[in-house]
């Protein structure tokens, strides 16, 4: 494939995301007015609760078996290097470029999470279609690609969906605790005298209480209860964290798709619930279109009040570390998994590899910030330099990568 038709397939993805973006910019303007910052909340409850987990569950269900799982294992571990070199740039960016509080999560996200999924979905199977391509016959290579970009979305999801998600929600409490620092001093400074006050009343209070339960030793027990029973509720509170509805369907598409007996149940025309499928997989359709409509709405705000606005330091710094730096990590990565020997002898797959060093950030990250309402101007001021920079970065890098898989 040259490089001119390289940089067609490598340009439609980010252009799609960038058009129907202003379609939602223009839906949110004062002008058009159907498309308020009420409504897109409501339509990201919509995508955070319904259309993404229909999404990967659908992709996984069907495309993934027991035996991709284990033959493809060095994928997950890949994209969790991806997510690790990924978050270590970031946490550099936001030393260097010294963001607002409540905007590390989000840098930090979109520096390590990499669109996995639409993105990967169109560039994989399309490199197949170069007959002379170092991926052999595009008959038999385009449903493999399909197969890859397919595993890499529903993985990338379940990472996404963990490790992200939980970034962008401390910041949420980060600027939680920044806005309310103000009224909690001011209520401590008038609590003070009336702690003083009381502290010859609490003396004798908890005299009396040593008494009644038979001194110190009693209350070293109830306090050992209690402490038991706290650390009980974090556990089950941090369980609950990563208990997101996309993580939920991520773990029950693997259980349908390395089920063999219960995948035909449901996938497949000839399953005899093919209803539930086609419904599922109707419901996943709306993610991406929605997803960026909202990003594209919020994007008309973010140019107007954004706190990136006065620094295009973190926007260089960001591009620079999607583009340039986890490129040439993902490249290291794979040429020592390769003479390790623990990769398939398979071009394709060590291309998917690569490319997952070089995408975009997740669309997945807008849905995340507008949950928790924070940092979803400045997402959408990123989403458009990243993307803009992408349609020409994919290219190069796809020409690189496929030069190397040559040699």
């Amino acid at each position: 494939m040259g490089f001119w038709e390289l940089l067609t397939v490598a340009l439609q993805p980010p252009l799609q995301v960038l058009l129907i973006a202003v379609v939602g910019g223009f839906l949110a303007t004062d002008y058009c007015g159907i498309f308020p910052s009420d409504a897109r909340r409501s339509l990201n409850k919509l995508v955070f609760y319904l259309f993404t987990p229909a999404l990967i569950f659908g992709n996984l269900a069907q495309t993934i078996t027991f035996k991709d799982i284990i033959t493809w294992w060095f994928m997950p571990v890949n994209i969790g290097i991806t997510f690790f070199f990924g978050t270590l740039l970031g946490w550099a960016v936001i030393k260097i470029t010294k963001p607002d509080p409540h905007l590390k999560g989000l840098v930090t996200a979109v520096c390590s999470a990499g669109n996995l999924g639409n993105l990967m979905i169109v560039i994989v199977p399309a490199v197949c279609d170069e007959s002379d391509g170092p991926f052999g016959n595009p008959i038999t290579c385009r449903p493999l690609a399909t197969s890859y970009a397919s595993f890499s979305m529903a993985i990338g999801g379940f990472y996404i969906w963990t490790h992200t998600y939980n970034l962008i929600k401390n910041d949420r409490v980060i600027l939680d605790r920044n806005t309310n620092s103000g009224e909690e001093d001011v209520m401590e400074e008038g609590s003070r005298s009336k702690r003083l006050a009381n502290a010859d009343s609490d003396t004798d209070f908890k005299g009396t209480t040593l008494l009644l339960t038979g001194g110190s030793e009693a209350t070293t027990n109830i306090f050992i209860k209690i402490s038991r029973a706290i650390v009980r509720l974090q556990l089950w509170k941090k369980m609950s964290e990563l208990l997101s509805p996309a993580t939920i369907s991520a773990v029950i598409g693997l259980i349908v798709g390395s089920i063999p007996w219960l995948k035909s149940q449901i996938i497949g025309q000839k399953s005899s619930l093919v209803v539930i499928e086609d419904s599922i997989s109707l419901l996943g359709q709306a993610t991406i279109p929605c997803i960026t409509l909202i990003l594209g709405g919020n994007l008309l705000k973010g140019m107007r009040k954004s706190n990136l606005s006065g620094q295009p330091s973190v926007i260089v710094a960001v591009v620079m570390v999607k583009f340039i730096m986890l490129p040439i990590i993902g490249i290291l990565v794979i040429k020592g998994a390769s003479y390790l020997g623990v990769l398939p002898d398979d071009p394709l797959f060590k291309y998917t590899l690569l490319l997952q060093f070089a995408i975009p950030p997740a669309m997945n990250i807008g849905t995340i910030t507008e949950f928790f309402k924070v940092g979803q101007e400045e997402c959408s001021i990123l989403f458009f330099w990243t993307y803009l920079v992408s349609a020409i970065a994919l290219a190069l890098w796809s020409i690189v990568f496929m030069w190397i898989l040559t040699q």
